[in-house]
């Protein structure tokens, strides 16, 4: 965005931010999404026409353990923001989802129709917080849209790679640096090797995918989603695999219970996102693979 020539601040509790990462990019003001006072003042002093709220606790399995904190801060700090950039007639919102929101589907494959049953707290912190953009965009208060992620994995730089521990690309290429066999979750899921199958999408693709949605939204009324994904679907054991082989690890994986709130399958149907943004993810698995290793931090 600041590259196309966007005016972008950044409002962060860093609490899994880096201050480095972003004042060499955009001003930073330091703050959370539940203080709406501050908020409120953030919005002013800069005069925002747009939000992108990306700000959320985002795993799965703590989810499970501490369904409070992930009440508060995804459904009640996402609506805290509404409010406030309501207030402050914000024209336009773009919120950060997840595929979690569709929980564990029959088929495997899903479009923006497909049911919305998650089966985690964080799915239904997701799936709230879109609701009540929603109302604010039936409302006509707002244009808005919600970007359902898949698994976002991947990296630009050491400083723009994936640190989180509950994912995937990071736990491995963690376990082989400490001379660990890497960890899989289950291998007697319905699957054709056993181990849950899930649509990974480049970061890069991400940020692109913000980008045309986000100048979308001031030039017509979009739909309440879009699946932000590559339509293609990859097992567990075919990532490990994949990123033993580019580490040149001599390592075996160790299968480990599988983790509560795991759904078997779950991948993108991708086609609205073509039709109306023009939006097609262009990297592939061996580029998430490689720049994963490369850029490991």
């Amino acid at each position: 965005m600041v590259e196309g020539g966007e005016s972008v601040v950044v409002y962060d509790n860093l609490a899994s931010g880096s201050a480095e990462r972003i004042e060499s990019l955009a001003p930073l003001e330091i703050g959370d999404i539940r203080d709406a006072e501050l908020v409120r003042s953030v919005l002013l002093k800069y005069k925002f026409d747009g939000i992108i709220h990306m700000a959320a606790e985002k795993s799965v399995e703590e989810s499970k353990r501490f369904p409070e904190k992930y009440d508060e801060v995804n459904r009640l700090g996402s609506e805290l923001l509404l409010d406030v950039a309501k207030d402050c007639q914000v024209e336009a919102f773009l919120f950060s989802s997840s595929a979690a929101v569709y929980g564990n589907p029959s088929t495997g494959f899903v479009d923006e129709n497909s049911l919305t049953l998650p089966i985690s707290p964080y799915g239904e912190t997701k799936l709230m917080a879109e609701r009540a953009l929603n109302k604010l965009v039936n409302e006509r208060v707002l244009r808005g849209t919600s970007l359902r992620y898949f698994n976002v994995a991947g990296a630009v730089s050491k400083k723009m790679a994936d640190t989180s521990k509950s994912n995937l690309i990071p736990m491995v290429l963690d376990a082989i640096k400490d001379g660990q066999r890497p960890r899989i979750f289950g291998n007697d899921y319905p699957t054709k090797d056993g181990t849950c199958i899930r649509d990974y999408v480049h970061v890069e693709d991400i940020a692109a995918a913000h980008l045309i949605a986000g100048k979308a939204l001031f030039t017509s009324a979009l739909p309440p989603c879009f699946n932000i994904g590559t339509g293609v679907g990859y097992s567990v054991q075919e990532i490990v695999s994949a990123l033993l082989r580019e580490s040149g690890s001599g390592l075996l994986p160790s299968v480990v219970p599988a983790r509560s709130g795991d759904p078997a399958s779950l991948v993108a149907n991708v086609s609205l996102a073509k039709e109306v943004l023009n939006f097609t993810a262009s990297r592939q698995l061996d580029e998430i693979v490689h720049s994963s290793v490369a850029f490991q931090s």
